[in-house]
């Protein structure tokens, strides 16, 4: 209980410790929402593909002393169309060109990180430093969690249909590819967002963890949205404290803590928990939670219609 107090005197008497509450809860927040469309549409892959790949664009953009977001962006997207044109244009499944092209980007990034030799700016990126944001950082992610709420909102039904079912919504006459790179695009400035916070190497699993343990406790992507949001800023919050108290690296705090929320989710969730309470024993099994989602979906895309 001390520490906690500790916690919070110094939270109201250092600048750095509120700006990094801050950008913790804003990169939980958008996090938790886009990896629910991730894992939704099974890009998880993808997601740490897009994460990996973004390195030679920090390095460049460190090199030439313009806004790492820039650079990011420009070979995230890169990557994801590049990844999109071997699997189109070979037979090679999706997968196998994206551990292709991922691998190659990434270990292009670390030689252009060795040739700036910053080795310290490399340890930041690859595992984040929280404790170290600055201002323009904070108005970075803040610009970024807009675009991701203006993007979920403005396109939430057309997201919906295409997640669960490509085929209706381009039948539907929905351009499915425009969403697709869409949604790329905001994972790749929510990957560049997160950086700071918990480094390329553990940024998958802030997409994936929250929305992952969001997924076993409902049927519904709305909720599941929220849900996944406050798992993200739950998770970011503690993982701050635990990195500040006990001086633990903070990418790594805030991505343990998401991980034993989603192991207490996978023993305790009503529905599809690995343990099985009494009442729920009485029930009539339920078709797992993908089946009640496409059920869901099915209901909104009517209402396109």
């Amino acid at each position: 209980m001390s520490s906690i107090i500790d916690f919070f005197t110094a939270l109201s008497r250092y600048d750095f410790l509120q700006s990094a509450l801050i950008t913790a809860i804003m990169v939980g927040m958008m996090s938790g929402i886009i990896g629910s469309f991730i894992i939704l549409r099974g890009m998880s892959l993808m997601g740490d593909a897009i994460s990996h790949a973004v390195l030679p664009g920090v390095a460049v953009a460190y090199m030439l002393g313009i806004n790492i977001l820039l650079g990011a962006s420009v070979f995230g997207i890169l990557a994801a169309l590049l990844i999109g044109f071997v699997a189109s244009h070979s037979k090679i499944k999706t997968d196998t060109s994206i551990g292709v092209v991922f691998s190659a980007f990434y270990a292009l990034g670390f030689i252009l990180i060795s040739m700036a030799e910053s080795s310290t700016n490399l340890h930041h990126i690859l595992f984040g430093n929280i404790l170290a944001v600055s201002d323009s950082d904070i108005m970075t992610t803040a610009v970024v969690l807009g675009i991701v709420l203006l993007f979920v909102v403005s396109f939430y039904k057309e997201l919906l249909i295409t997640s669960f079912d490509a085929t209706y919504a381009q039948t539907y006459g929905l351009n499915v590819q425009a969403l697709h790179y869409g949604l790329m695009l905001v994972l790749t400035l929510v990957t560049v967002s997160a950086l700071q916070t918990v480094g390329i190497i553990l940024v998958v699993a802030m997409l994936i963890t929250p929305a992952a343990t969001a997924y076993l406790w409902t049927d519904k992507l709305s909720t599941m949205l929220v849900l996944s949001a406050a798992v993200g800023v739950v998770s970011s919050i503690a993982g701050l404290y635990f990195s500040y108290t006990l001086n633990w690296a903070s990418g790594p705090a805030i991505v343990l803590v998401a991980a034993v929320l989603f192991s207490i989710s996978f023993v305790f969730s009503p529905k599809q928990g690995f343990i099985k309470f009494p009442a729920q024993a009485r029930n009539k099994p339920n078709a797992r939670g993908q089946q009640l989602l496409k059920v869901h979906t099915t209901a909104k895309a009517k209402e396109l219609q």
